[in-house]
């Protein structure tokens, strides 16, 4: 039906559909009271399988009637004060804007004959993070669709950058609390089982540098080759953020690859408080990014960035038909060149519009307020007996664990930890995150939104200690 295609003659079609989608979310906005309505898969399954996709409705208001009851209805609402589970932030609205903008006109990112000053805008912001980062006048880098493949992508540099013979004798070092994708990176990059390295932290969750030093040494007695040290500025369980400085010098001193993951604690570098705790990350020589958790952004919305330009040759492949090499002669920017995908989206346009609509310190000031909650948090959570709190935060996450006073077993403590977790989500009240801790249970709160407030945090507990309480007390009644 050529009547739904976006062109000249149906923008008044577009403005109005648009605009009945925006009002409808809008309203859901206004309207929310819960991050969750609690719906189970069981209950949404039918009423999704029951949509008969070869009958179109015929009209976009009778759509978005149908979108409403099978997924605005029952969405989990990251906005909602009480949403303190996952790296999910409520998003600003330059962002969204942007998000509208450029889904519209749709420009791929992959060459300048698709995008034009779209290229542009996305190297003209990889300079500007490059920059607060402090790499250097030779850094690049490139727009990714999250975390795990720009730790993919830098992984794959340093791989090649390591020039080993044998791909087996390669190792990655990485903290025990790195993120997972350094292990499927790994694998992706046919490496060994055995090519991670899992170095251990100390009790604040950072990795101890002595015993990256001595894996480093035992490395070189036993002929391998150390590919690459992933630091992480911002794990995803504690938000600790490992010594990047100590860590900078043992990768000089054995001349291996540097990469920080930074994709959770990258909201620091528009920081006007906090910017001193990545300090040591400009000596990295890749760096990830993720603008879609700690600066607002919508998903996708992330970075590699690198220190030396020259090393993104390693992910550049040419093709007639795309980018000839004869685009490099005539100095056509394309970014193609620098990226794992061919077609990518203008993600880069929503966090120009955020810089141009609040400025640097307007994202940062954001995440400090959410840093400065979770401190408090911490206060919070420290001074209730109810309650074991892993770790004080450096970012604004905190890791706890209802401990009942009556209650010795630490089996039992850990299905009451699980099942309050879940009862709280089936209610709908609030939704928070799990993890493990010494093979124990433990409850999460990730706090990236601004508007949540001490007293939610004290609510939500307050909630979290009654689900456990019933648990144990059916649990005696049963026993009895």
């Amino acid at each position: 039906m050529r009547s739904q295609l976006l062109n000249d003659g149906t923008a008044e079609v577009y403005r109005r559909a648009v605009t009945e989608g925006v009002e409808r979310v809008a309203n859901r906005f206004a309207t929310t009271r819960r991050p969750f309505t609690g719906i189970t898969p069981e209950e949404l399954a039918p009423e999704i399988s029951a949509v008969d996709l070869d009958r179109p409705l015929g009209d976009t208001s009778s759509a978005l009637d149908e979108l409403e009851q099978i997924y605005l209805r029952d969405a989990v609402y990251f906005h909602h004060p009480r949403y303190l589970a996952h790296l999910n932030c409520p998003v600003v609205i330059p962002a969204v804007l942007g998000e509208a903008v450029l889904a519209a006109v749709n420009s791929s990112l992959d060459t300048w004959d698709q995008s034009a000053g779209g290229t542009l805008i996305e190297r003209r912001l990889i300079d500007w993070t490059a920059g607060r980062i402090g790499l250097g006048g030779a850094a690049d880098g490139v727009f990714t669709s999250g975390g795990s493949q720009s730790n993919l992508q830098a992984l794959l540099l340093a791989r090649e950058e390591a020039r080993a013979a044998d791909p087996g004798r390669l190792r990655i070092f990485a903290s025990e609390c790195s993120h997972f994708s350094v292990q499927k990176s790994a694998k992706l990059l046919g490496l060994g089982p055995d090519a991670v390295v899992s170095v251990p932290v100390d009790r604040d969750k950072r990795m101890q540098t002595v015993l990256l030093a001595a894996e480093l040494e035992l490395c070189a007695r036993e002929g391998l080759v150390p590919m690459a040290i992933v630091a992480t500025a911002g794990t995803t369980d504690f938000g600790s953020i490992d010594p990047l400085e100590e860590i900078a010098e043992l990768a000089e001193r054995h001349g291996t690859w540097m990469h920080v993951d930074a994709a959770y604690g990258c909201g620091l570098l528009a920081s006007p408080a906090r910017r001193h705790l990545l300090d040591g990350i400009e000596r990295a020589d890749s760096v990830t990014v993720d603008y879609h958790k700690s600066f607002f952004q919508p998903v996708s919305s992330s970075a590699l960035l690198v220190r030396d330009s020259a090393t993104l040759r390693h992910a550049t492949y040419y093709a007639d038909y795309l980018n000839p090499r004869r685009t490099v002669e005539e100095k056509i920017p394309n970014q193609v060149d620098k990226s794992l995908q061919t077609t990518r989206r203008f993600d880069a346009l929503k966090l120009w519009l955020t810089l141009r609509v609040m400025g640097a310190d307007g994202v940062g000031g954001l995440f400090d307020e959410v840093c400065d909650l979770a401190a408090e948090g911490w206060e919070l959570l420290a001074a209730d007996p109810r309650y074991d709190v892993v770790v004080r935060p450096s970012l604004s996450t905190l890791v706890y664990r209802y401990i009942p006073e009556a209650v010795t077993d630490p089996a039992e403590i850990d299905r009451a930890n699980l099942y309050a977790r879940k009862a709280l989500f089936a209610s709908g009240e609030a939704v928070v995150a799990g993890t493990k801790v010494g093979g124990r249970q433990y409850l999460k709160f990730t706090l990236l939104n601004p508007e949540t407030t001490v007293s939610d945090i004290a609510a939500v507990l307050d909630l979290i200690a009654g689900h456990a309480e019933q648990y144990l007390g059916e649990n005696r009644l049963v026993s009895a």
